[in-house]
């Protein structure tokens, strides 16, 4: 059989490179891998903040903002080792890496309610979210403690900080507002107790420009609640406004007269008084502890009354104690008070001065001993009648007797005189005493004798003395009738008395004639009366002629 000849077959071998094989891969790799170059080189630092919850936070959502801006995001929550903190772990952006340093603050923002007001209210729709305020350090820090509440004062606001110090907090608070001429200014940051605690310290910060009022002479004080005293001059009521009868407030002014006005330097610390009134007395100087010993009572005198000198205040009681008068078995009562010579103003200078000339110590002894030889002594007296409030008054009493005064005794012990209203109380416990021993149980019973006696006398009168002043009455009754008969117009008495009441007019006119012819013939008491003169015939008229108008009939003849 013959071989068929069929045609061989051709093999053609397809060859694939082994370099577009791994090309993909290796792209993959190479993309990758700038990626990873790239988020590495633009990512930014990654912190820790602990807080006390994570309440609102979520992993990879929420956001971490500097003045509404986003700055990082929260990639990781857990629990700290001991589970008593919440370590949130937050990637900051590249652009943001200087919040990875030391001073910087985290807080979580959400809806609150204080005393500046609502804050937050735009996380009720768009969640929580962590803020955050740049500090002035540059050094690089990756671990940080979150704050649970706002600041107050966020780096770089324009004002001072400044520092004061008080015996207690009273009714302040982070929030309180600072007022100066009633207008807020400003607000209280934080507070905390001092080391030794014995006081507070606060710290206050003051918007500008009106930071440049508070200065090296500026006083502060407590202007919180509402300030209600009873005293001496009567009722006061002052409070600064309505918000600092609630969140409580601090005000601050110069006191009146020249003062040094040069704006005090950022951090500046202070005293915080408390009230106004106190806060703008001049300056104290150093104390001087005395003592004043009482044998009367002194209720209503309580510490802190305040102790006057000629009716200026120069101190305040700080102790009222008991004493025991062995010799003369009393309780007598020490009252112990500081006073501040330089509340005596240019008195205080003049009495220095004349001091210095006897090398007086400290404590006025000198001083003192020349006062209480003029006269001067403490008394407690009543500052409000309606509270019954005493104060200690230093006065000159004139004609006071001479007292011992021990000027080398510490502390310095004033002479005292008793109250006008002690005295008065003892006059009347003199009174009352001598009218307890009269005996008005004698006199009573006397006096209810006399009134027996008196009765019996009485009835005696309306017995026997009443008829018979009755009768007597009757009579004098007809008498009278009797002699307004007798006086009538008609009645013999009548004329007869008319006809005597003419004979004396008669009378009287003959004495009136004797005695003018006596003034003029004084002689005829002795010759008697001359007889009369004859009568002379005066001349005839000569007669007129007759004619018409002019008859006889119409003349005159005498």
């Amino acid at each position: 059989m013959a071989e068929e000849n069929f045609p061989e077959p051709v093999v053609t071998s397809r060859r694939i490179s082994a370099s577009w094989i791994w090309l993909v891969p290796v792209l993959a790799a190479v993309i990758g891998a700038v990626l990873v170059v790239r988020a590495a080189l633009e990512a930014g630092p990654r912190i820790t903040i602990s807080f006390q919850s994570a309440e609102g936070l979520e992993e990879g959502k929420t956001p971490v903002k500097y003045k509404n801006v986003v700055i990082g995001t929260v990639r990781n929550i857990g629990l700290s080792a001991n589970r008593d903190r919440v370590l949130v772990r937050v990637d900051l952006q590249k652009s943001a890496a200087s919040f990875a340093t030391e001073g910087t603050r985290y807080w979580v923002v959400r809806p609150r309610i204080g005393l500046e007001g609502v804050s937050g209210v735009d996380t009720l729709f768009s969640g929580s979210f962590i803020g955050a305020d740049i500090g002035a350090s540059e050094e690089e820090r990756k671990d940080f403690v979150g704050l649970e509440t706002p600041p107050s004062v966020t780096h770089g606001a324009a004002g001072k900080s400044f520092e004061l110090t008080s015996a207690d907090l009273g009714s302040l608070d982070v929030g309180s507002p600072v007022y100066y001429r009633r207008v807020q200014v400003g607000h209280v940051t934080s507070y905390e107790l001092a080391p030794d605690g014995k006081t507070v310290s606060l710290r206050l910060f003051v918007d500008a420009p009106n930071d440049r009022f508070v200065t090296n002479a500026t006083r502060f004080w407590n202007a919180s609640g509402v300030d209600v005293s009873l005293g001496a001059s009567g009722l006061k009521l002052n409070t600064e406004s309505l918000a600092t009868v609630i969140a409580g407030g601090i005000g601050f002014e110069e006191p009146p007269g020249p003062q040094d006005s040069t704006p005090a330097p950022a951090d500046a610390s202070y005293q915080l008084f408390g009230n106004q009134e106190t806060a703008m007395l001049p300056p104290d100087g150093p104390p001087t502890y005395v003592r004043m010993r009482f044998d009367q009572a002194v209720r209503g005198l309580n510490i802190g009354a305040p102790v006057e000198f000629l009716g200026i205040e120069i101190g305040h009681v700080v102790s009222v104690n008991l004493d025991y008068d062995e010799k003369r078995r009393e309780f007598p009562i020490i009252v112990g008070a500081v006073v501040y010579r330089q509340r005596l103003g240019r008195a205080q200078a003049k009495l220095a001065a004349l001091a210095a000339k006897q090398g007086d110590d400290p404590d006025m002894s000198y001083t003192m001993a020349m006062l209480v030889g003029e006269g001067l002594r403490a008394e407690a007296r009543t500052g409000n009648l309606l509270t019954g409030q005493m104060y200690i008054g230093l006065d000159f009493v004139r004609g006071a007797p001479k007292t011992p005064f021990n000027a080398s005794l510490h502390p310095l012990e004033i002479p005292t005189t008793r109250g006008k209203l002690s005295q008065i109380q003892d006059r009347l416990d003199s009174i009352v005493a001598k009218v307890e021993k009269i005996p008005f149980d004698k006199i009573a019973s006397h006096l209810d004798e006399s009134i027996g006696q008196l009765n019996k006398t009485l009835t005696n009168v309306n017995r026997d003395l009443l008829p018979q002043l009755k009768g007597t009455l009757g009579g004098l009754n007809k008498t009278l009738n009797s002699a307004d008969q007798a006086l009538s117009g008609d009645s013999p008495l009548q004329q007869n008395l008319g006809l005597t009441l003419q004979e004396l007019q008669r009378m009287a006119r003959s004495l009136r004639v004797f005695s003018d012819y006596l003034s003029v013939h004084p002689e005829s008491l002795i010759r008697g009366r001359r007889r009369d003169a004859a009568p002379q015939r005066e001349p005839a008229l000569p007669v007129p002629p007759s004619g018409p108008g002019n008859s006889p009939a119409s003349g005159s003849t005498r």
